[in-house]
């Protein structure tokens, strides 16, 4: 049926060459130059031609239409999709020992528990793939589009390990593909979850002396602790790393950073922060991190952190910070290093006082501690008997991506009523820091206590 064919269109931005051409939401893109569209990566790439003909499903008159589209090269044509990859996601089929996803409690929101293991989310959103997932078809697809930097699991290049790790036993061949991105040219990131016991020590040493076969295209990998939840009845054993651990792994993993900074002038693997923080080492400096390739891994986040708090505060000098009481909230991790920079702000600016509270994770376990997986309900237990002040400090990593949830679908709007006081959320960043205790700050928390409840409904988007 008409109806079934192409891909859904689920809006159409004002002034843009879509709306022009009377395409409209409920309508169906099928082809464009006569190609049919498989999926975002089609889609984008057949887009970035000049002249375009696009074969349209209008949903009004029930019938197709041709559109003829001369534009420049790098114009969008405005249409936002229904499904954002134009396809269904692909799920993973591995069953990984170190699986965030299986140490889940049951009864949270159904997205939570999804295992995506797709390629094209690489590209658009970051996430890293095991391989294990990809057909030969995806692979040459990448290939034939250059889609590059990938970012890729590695985990071990041991291959019989890596089947054990990750539940498959594919998982060993499936690093070849690896090679084939190689001789396309195509640039990888690479991570290694490191679990006690299994993938360290030796192992990892194998590992780090592999990737040498994968440079230049290989541009970094990122070594990053397995996180281990209280929800771990009948999963594999695992066990945390400990500060000594910890130390042993940065000195390993440094042994390697200077072998290929002598011999190729990057340091390509790197130590996590929170390998750092645990060890009780100092975080290493800027240069050290090359510009910061796996910040989004975790990597070097509080270098960052810390060099962008000092210079925003030796610059402010405007007078704008506000008097009175803020408390920030985080994961324990990062709270020894958020005290030492609130007392920074409160030594230049005496009559604003500034408290930190590093949330214990209960609702995980206590071996959870990145602020990112902070809940609510911890939030309102450890804060509800404390004097709060003027407002509450919260990171935005605690939200679900661009709304005001939290993991267990309590919300920004419950937290001001149920603790009476107002939320401004900071974004990571040291200057954020400094802007979120200024008067003119905009990034406060819409609705400001007292609280009035408007609708009964589920506001969620799930």
């Amino acid at each position: 049926m008409k109806k079934e064919k192409g891909h859904l269109i689920k809006s159409v931005e004002p002034g843009s060459i879509a709306e022009e051409l009377g395409i409209q939401p409920g309508d169906r893109l099928i082809s464009i130059n006569g190609t049919v569209i498989e999926d975002v990566f089609d889609y984008r790439y057949l887009t970035d031609d000049e002249e375009l003909t696009l074969l349209v499903y209008s949903a009004e008159e029930d019938d197709e239409f041709e559109c003829d589209i001369e534009k420049d090269a790098d114009e969008d044509l405005g249409l936002e999709f229904e499904a954002g990859l134009m396809d269904e996601y692909r799920h993973c089929s591995n069953k990984c020992i170190f699986c965030f996803i299986d140490q889940m409690p049951p009864g949270m929101r159904e997205t939570l528990y999804f295992k995506d293991d797709d390629a094209r989310l690489s590209f658009l959103q970051g996430n890293y793939v095991t391989l294990t997932n990809m057909s030969a078809k995806d692979v040459e697809r990448i290939c034939f589009y250059r889609l590059s930097p990938i970012n890729v699991s590695i985990h071990t290049t041991n291959p019989e390990l890596r089947c054990k790790m990750l539940h498959n036993r594919f998982a060993g061949d499936a690093l070849k593909k690896i090679d084939t991105f190689c001789k396309a040219g195509i640039e990888i990131n690479g991570q290694i979850v490191l679990c006690k016991g299994w993938n360290d020590g030796a192992e990892l040493d194998r590992t780090l002396g592999d990737i040498e076969k994968y440079l230049p295209n290989l541009v970094s990998l990122s070594v990053v602790p397995v996180g281990l939840t209280k929800f771990r009845e009948g999963l594999c054993p695992l066990e945390p790393f400990g500060p000594e651990e910890s130390a042993v792994v940065i000195d390993q993993i440094e042994k390697w950073q200077q072998y290929y900074y002598d011999k190729y002038g990057t340091r390509i693997v790197y130590a996590s922060d929170e390998w750092y923080l645990k060890a009780g080492r100092e975080i290493p400096a800027q240069e050290f991190y090359e510009g910061f390739p796996q910040m989004e891994n975790g990597v070097g986040m509080v270098r960052s952190l810390l060099d962008e708090f000092e210079e925003a505060i030796a610059a402010d000098d405007s007078g704008r910070i506000m008097k009175g009481h803020f408390t920030f909230v985080t994961g324990k991790l990062i709270e020894p290093v958020l005290r030492t920079l609130t007392n920074r702000i409160t030594a230049k600016y005496p009559e604003t006082v500034t408290e930190v509270v590093g949330i214990r994770n209960d609702f995980f376990g206590n071996m959870i501690t990145v602020a990112g997986l902070v809940t609510g309900q911890d939030i309102l237990a450890q804060l509800k008997d404390r004097q709060l002040g003027d407002y509450i400090i919260m990171p935005s990593s605690m939200l679900r991506a661009g709304e005001s949830v939290l993991l267990d679908d309590l919300t920004v709007e419950d937290l001001q009523k149920a603790l009476q006081t107002n939320i401004r959320i900071v974004k990571s960043g040291g200057s954020a820091l400094i802007d979120v205790l200024c008067s003119d700050y905009t990034g406060n928390f819409k609705r400001e206590v007292p609280y009035e409840q408007t609708d009964s409904g589920d506001r969620r988007q799930t």
